[in-house]
C-alpha cells in the first residue's frame, strides 16, 4: 500500500475507473463511512472540500462520552448507544483515545448541600452506569470535599460541600478523523482532502452515476463514476441537497458551540469538571488539554445563522464561559488570561414538520438519520462524533442493501491505523508520541535520535518537536500551514499568540518537504495571519504584536 501522500492520492484518482462509492465530506463520519465500505470489500474514493476534519470534527470538545445531560431528555437509548461506541473506541483507538474522570462538584452553604439535588445528581449517575458507564471499568461515586479540592484546587473553597465522579473518555478529535481516512487508505480507499464535489451525475433512468468537483490542489477539473454517492457533509449536508434542488427545504440546523483555552496554572485541573451555568438549565466542562499545560473550556450551544464555513468565538462567547467558571472556582479569569478559542457548529437535525420547536438547540436529538430515495444517493445527518463508527455502518448498510451487495459490517472491532501497544516503562517522549502517532511514533524518535536539533521545540511552551512537523508534512498530506498548525498538531488551539510567531521558522523549515514554493509559504502565511488576527479580535482578545 503506498504511503498517505496527496501527489499519490491524486495519481490514483485520476487513474481510477467506476467506483463502488464516492463519499463526500471527510469528517469523522464520512472518512467512518469509508473505513467500514472499504472493510467490507467496495471500492471507494473518499473526498472534502477542506481537509479532513477541517469542520465540525476538529472543533468539538474533544470528547468521547455519552452524554449524561442525555438522560435528562430521556433520550436512553441515544445515551446507551453512546456509550457503547465510547467502549469501541477505547479499544480500536487506544492510542487515541484514553479514559477521564469527570468531577461534578456540590456545591451549597453553611458547609451543607441540598439533598435533593445530591439524590437527583446520584440517580442519573446510577442511571448512566446502569446505561453503559460501568463498561469503562469504573462506577461512578461520592468524593469528599479535600478530594475534590485535590482535583481542582480553585473550587471556591467557601461553598463546596462534596462531589462525584464519574468516567468517560476523551480523544483528539482532529487526529482520530485523520486517522479514520489513513484506515481506509489502508484498506484500499483513495482519501483526497481540498477537492470540492460541484456537481453529481445522473443517467438516462435517474440513478447517481458518478460526481464531478474541482482539486484546489492545482485547480483542475475532475469527474469519477461510481455506483452510489455518499453525502456525509455535516452541517454543509444542504449544500449536496440542494445541488438539483435549490428550493429543497433545509433539513440541518446548526447550532454554536464555542470552546476557550487558559494556562492550567490558572486554572489547574487532573480531571474533568462539570460546572453548572448559573440562572440557565445548562452545564459548561472543564479538561485538562492533551495532558499539556493548558486547560479548555467549553462549551456553548446556541442558534447560528450565520456563514458556516467560518463560525467565530465573539467576545460574549468568551464572557459567558468565563462568568460560568469564575461562579465554581477562585480562578477569577479574565480574557487576558484566554490563549486560544475555537467554534464549530453541530448538524442538528431540524423537527419535523408539526413538531414543538424549543428556542434551545440544546434541546435538540443528537440522533442520526440516513436518508435514501433508492437512486444511488444517500444521506447520513444528525450525530455526534462519539458514534461516528455507528453512523457510518448504518449507512454502508444502506449502500450494500442498494448494491446488492450485503456483506457484514466489521468496524466493531476493527483496530485504526496506528493501534498497538503503548510503550513500556517510563519514556516519557515515547508515551506522548504513542499517543499522537500510534505505533508509528517510533519513527520520530528515531528522527530526533539521528538529526541534531531535531526534538528542539519551536513552539514555545508546547511539546511540538521539528521531528513531529517534519514526520507530518512527509506523511500526513498536509496541504497549508493551516492544516500543520491547527489539526496535525492542536497548537493554534493551545495558545494561538505563541503558534503564530513561530509559523514563518516552522513553514520555511518544512518547505523543502512540503513542495512549497517561497511565494507559496509568504501567501500561506499571511492567510493564517489574517486568520488568528480576526478569530481573536471578534473574540475581544489582543493582537498586539502578531504579524499581519
Amino acid at each position: 500500500m503506498t504511503d498517505f501522500i496527496r501527489s499519490v492520492q491524486r495519481q490514483r484518482l485520476s487513474q481510477i475507473g467506476t467506483v463502488d462509492l464516492v463519499v463526500i465530506g471527510a469528517g469523522m463520519t464520512g472518512a467512518g463511512v469509508a473505513v467500514d465500505a472499504a472493510a467490507r470489500g467496495l471500492s471507494v474514493v473518499l473526498l472534502d472540500k477542506g481537509d479532513f476534519g477541517s469542520g465540525t470534527s476538529s472543533k468539538s470538545s474533544k470528547m468521547a462520552h455519552g452524554g449524561l445531560r442525555y438522560l435528562q431528555q430521556k433520550e436512553f437509548r441515544l445515551v446507551y448507544e453512546n456509550l457503547r461506541e465510547r467502549q469501541r473506541l477505547l479499544k480500536n483507538a487506544p492510542h487515541l483515545i484514553a479514559p477521564l474522570p469527570f468531577l461534578i462538584p456540590l456545591f451549597g452553604s453553611g458547609g451543607v448541600v441540598s439533598k435533593t439535588v445530591t439524590k437527583a445528581y446520584a440517580s442519573a449517575l446510577r442511571l448512566y452506569d446502569l446505561t453503559g458507564g460501568w463498561r469503562i471499568g469504573r462506577r461512578y461515586r461520592q468524593i469528599t470535599r479535600e478530594e475534590a479540592l485535590g482535583h481542582i484546587p480553585t473550587l471556591r473553597a467557601d461553598k463546596l460541600v462534596a462531589g462525584f465522579l464519574y468516567y468517560d473518555a476523551r480523544g483528539d478529535d482532529a487526529r482520530v478523523a485523520l486517522t479514520l481516512a489513513r484506515t481506509a487508505h489502508e484498506h484500499g480507499a483513495v482519501c483526497l482532502n481540498y477537492a470540492s464535489v460541484t456537481g453529481l451525475t445522473r443517467n438516462i433512468e435517474g440513478l447517481v452515476v458518478g460526481v464531478s468537483g474541482i482539486d484546489h490542489g492545482d485547480n483542475s477539473h475532475f469527474e469519477i463514476s461510481s455506483r452510489a454517492v455518499v453525502n456525509a457533509t455535516g452541517v454543509w449536508a444542504d449544500d449536496i441537497f440542494h445541488l438539483e434542488d435549490a428550493t429543497a427545504p433545509s433539513r440541518i440546523t446548526p447550532a454554536k458551540g464555542v470552546h476557550i483555552t487558559v494556562p492550567a496554572d490558572r486554572l489547574p485541573c487532573d480531571v474533568a469538571a462539570v460546572f453548572p451555568v448559573p440562572g440557565e438549565r445548562r452545564s459548561i466542562f472543564v479538561l485538562p488539554f492533551d495532558n499539556s499545560a493548558h486547560t479548555f473550556i467549553g462549551t456553548t450551544d446556541t442558534p447560528y445563522d450565520g456563514d458556516i464555513d467560518t463560525p467565530l468565538c465573539t467576545a460574549d462567547d468568551v464572557a459567558y464561559l468565563l462568568r460560568a467558571v469564575n461562579a465554581a472556582t477562585s480562578s477569577n479569569l479574565t480574557s487576558d488570561d484566554v490563549t486560544g478559542v475555537w467554534a464549530g457548529l453541530r448538524p442538528l437535525l431540524r423537527p419535523r414538520a408539526g413538531t414543538a420547536i424549543s428556542e434551545r438547540t440544546a434541546d435538540l436529538s443528537r440522533r442520526h438519520q440516513v436518508e435514501s430515495a433508492n437512486d444511488g444517493l444517500i444521506h447520513i445527518t444528525g450525530g455526534k462524533w462519539t458514534t461516528y463508527r455507528k453512523m457510518a455502518e448504518d449507512t454502508v448498510d444502506e449502500v450494500a442493501s442498494f448494491l446488492g451487495r450485503r456483506r457484514r459490517c466489521s468496524t466493531a472491532s476493527l483496530a485504526l491505523s496506528g493501534s498497538g501497544s503503548a510503550p513500556s516503562g517510563s519514556d516519557t517522549l515515547a508515551t506522548y508520541l504513542f499517543h499522537r502517532f500510534g505505533t508509528r511514533g517510533s519513527e520520530i524518535a528515531q528522527h530526533i535520535a539521528r538529526a541534531n536539533n531535531a526534538g528542539e521545540t519551536p513552539i514555545a511552551g508546547l511539546p511540538h518537536s521539528w521531528a513531529e512537523f517534519e514526520w507530518m508534512c512527509a506523511n500526513e498530506m498536509v496541504v497549508s500551514v493551516d492544516d500543520l498548525l491547527t489539526r496535525r498538531t492542536r497548537a493554534y488551539l493551545h495558545d494561538a499568540r505563541a503558534t503564530v510567531l513561530a509559523a514563518r521558522a516552522i513553514a520555511e523549515r518544512v518547505a523543502p518537504i512540503c513542495g512549497w514554493s517561497p511565494e507559496k509559504v509568504t501567501a500561506m502565511l499571511a492567510s493564517f495571519y489574517a486568520m488568528a488576527r480576526r478569530e481573536l479580535a471578534t473574540a475581544g482578545l489582543s493582537i498586539e504584536g502578531l504579524p499581519e
